[in-house]
């Protein structure tokens, strides 16, 4: 944890977002670090500007976690005190994947679900009480010092008065509005290849008060089926703090929702089953409805620049974005963090920037593969198609989601691979292969998995009549 140790050299991050919080924790064990945001940071778990997505459901899955609080020790005991759960997956979720209704066996993985606000304030009340640790809200940076090759700092507004701030490490952690590409381009160097895929997802969240003795309900998501040729429509109850229900609804291309509060039940009604829209119909909106579109999959590719500045590292969702229906975001941008601190203590020096860029990219790997590549079978989808190899996962894809969703070790697998607490390849483990490529198919499950104990609790919800002794 930073506060050990001398600190030498300098550090600037550009961005007080959650990735500029957790890129500055693993540059505070070693180094001073001045973090400069465009905006006023809030002091508590309050809404901060510049955060498109913030209103929507946000998770945080086990490996982004483990990742958060190896850099922020005490930062998910923060969370869970301030009312946030800890989702234990698949046993306290309630979920109909692609493949059918996901049965909840005992814990293989877990999600930390919480408003975003409550989420940020749990890592940047802990960073910025750090030692080392300095931050310059109300600025806005105007470029790059230095040159092609070697970063320097970088130029700073504050107000009417420029200043440059002097660096040895500068990181963007700007998010998807990052003006590296133009940056980079005032140093002489040439365009960043990105690749974009989007499906034109609109997202509809609102708050909703959850009912009494709910407390330990679980988390519930209904998801398109991409297989089928029309827009995909998703659903997800998300139990957030202070007693409420987090309710986000998306739709791709030609079926977007809409911030008509009145136009959301039925929405919701016409996902692949109507439990979300069932439960939406008994509870009492908190909220408006607010809607999204920012949704496109983008990846700057970096890693593969001819030239690379020494001193200057992009990280997060300045480096890559992906559509937040698979909750990667926050996850991908802690890993992010955990390259960097480890770069740094493996080998600093010359090459540093280079090999930190190289690692982060490796860490966004999987969270793009299954966006990109589930977004691009939406019609009218835009973006690059996948190749004969692509297309030979995207079927076993199919059959490995079918197989999940009622054999232990294939669920154990697939959700390994989506919490980013293993990598890809362990969907393609030789005892994993064998049964996902078996002629055997499971039977699926009829009906939503709710235990006998939860569907007692929602009796009263839609009968008004406390449920009978069992």
């Amino acid at each position: 944890m930073a506060g050990v140790g001398r600190r030498t050299g300098r550090a600037v991050v550009i961005g007080g977002s959650l990735m500029g919080m957790l890129a500055a924790a693993a540059l505070a064990e070693t180094t001073n670090v001045t973090v400069v945001e465009r905006y006023e940071l809030p002091h508590g778990p309050l809404p901060r500007q510049g955060v498109p997505q913030a209103r929507h459901a946000h998770l945080l899955w086990s490996g982004g976690a483990r990742a958060l609080e190896t850099l922020v020790p005490g930062a998910t005991e923060a969370l869970l005190t301030a009312g946030g759960r800890r989702i234990a997956v698949p046993s306290d979720l309630v979920v109909l994947t692609s493949g059918g209704w996901l049965t909840r066996f005992p814990e293989q993985q877990f999600f930390l679900s919480a408003t975003r606000d409550l989420l940020d304030w749990a890592v940047r009340e802990r960073v910025t009480r750090l030692p080392g640790v300095r931050t310059l809200p109300g600025r806005s940076v105007l470029g790059l010092r230095g040159t092609a090759t070697a970063v320097t700092g970088v130029l700073v507004r504050d107000g009417r008065r420029d200043e440059t701030l002097e660096a040895d490490l500068v990181v963007d952690a700007s998010g998807r509005g990052s003006s590296m590409p133009r940056w980079l381009d005032r140093l002489g160097l040439p365009p960043v290849r990105t690749d974009l895929v989007d499906s034109g997802l609109g997202y509809a969240s609102r708050y909703f008060r959850a009912p009494p003795g709910t407390e330990s309900f679980p988390a519930v998501n209904i998801q398109a089926d991409p297989r089928q040729p029309v827009p995909g429509v998703n659903g997800t109850i998300l139990p957030v703090e202070d007693g409420r229900w987090l309710v986000t609804l998306s739709g791709t291309r030609g079926a977007q929702p809409t911030a008509d509060p009145d136009a959301f039940e039925a929405f919701a009604r016409g996902l692949r089953h109507p439990v979300i829209a069932d439960l939406v119909s008994r509870v009492t909106p908190l909220s408006d409805v607010t809607v999204s579109h920012s949704t496109v999959n983008q990846r700057r590719r970096y890693e593969r620049m001819r030239v690379w500045p020494e001193g200057l590292v992009v990280l997060g969702d300045a480096l890559a974005t992906y559509n937040p229906l698979y909750g990667h975001g926050m996850s991908v941008a802690a890993r992010h963090a955990l390259v960097l601190r480890d770069e740094i203590a493996r080998r600093p020096g010359p090459g540093l920037a280079r090999r930190v860029q190289r690692g982060a990219a490796r860490a966004a790997d999987a969270a793009w593969a299954l966006a990109a590549g589930q977004d691009l079978r939406y019609p009218e989808a835009e973006g690059r198609a996948p190749g004969p190899l692509g297309a030979v996962m995207t079927r076993y894809s199919d059959r490995l989601m079918h197989t999940a969703t009622r054999r232990r070790g294939v669920s154990r697998a697939f959700l390994d691979v989506m919490s980013l607490s293993a990598p890809q390849a362990a969907a393609l483990r030789p005892d994993v292969l064998a049964t996902v490529l078996s002629p055997f198919r499971p039977a699926p499950l009829e009906d939503p998995p709710f235990t006998a104990s939860e569907r007692d609790r929602m009796i009263p919800l839609f009968t008004g009549k406390d449920a009978r002794p069992r």
